[in-house]
């Protein structure tokens, strides 16, 4: 029950933009005992779906530019190529130490990211 809970509130977010797969990951990391490595590749099986519907979307809407979008796919696929055969090398404790601080930089980004656009805008 609690995978099917993780996998709406994934879906939400991710058709949101704001990156379902790492809620997901997240979601598992702390509320079930399944390890990491497993974590990741679920992730990765519920990313194809996902990103299908909201590949479709997005056509739908005209909200692709096809230009950057191939630079983004191959610089892509030669990440996940890379940080696949990484992940192997690693063990799942260390695995989930990474990704945790992977995320406390992208909360701290985040803020800074707020702060600059709203805070400081309201001083001038």
């Amino acid at each position: 029950m609690k995978e099917f809970l993780f996998g709406i509130i994934s879906g939400i977010v991710a058709s949101m933009g704001m990156g379902g797969g790492v809620t997901l990951v997240l979601l598992f990391s702390l509320f079930s005992e399944v390890k990491q490595h497993i974590v990741q590749g679920i992730n990765l099986i519920f990313f194809v779906p996902t990103s299908i519907v909201a590949i479709y979307m997005n056509i739908r809407n005209k909200n692709i530019d096809y230009d950057v979008a191939k630079t983004v796919i191959v610089s892509g696929v030669i990440g996940a190529i890379t940080g696949s055969l990484m992940a192997i090398k690693i063990n799942s404790d260390s695995l989930k130490k990474y990704f945790g601080i992977f995320l406390i930089g992208i909360a701290i980004f985040e803020i800074f990211s707020f702060f600059r656009q709203y805070i400081l805008k309201e001083k001038r």
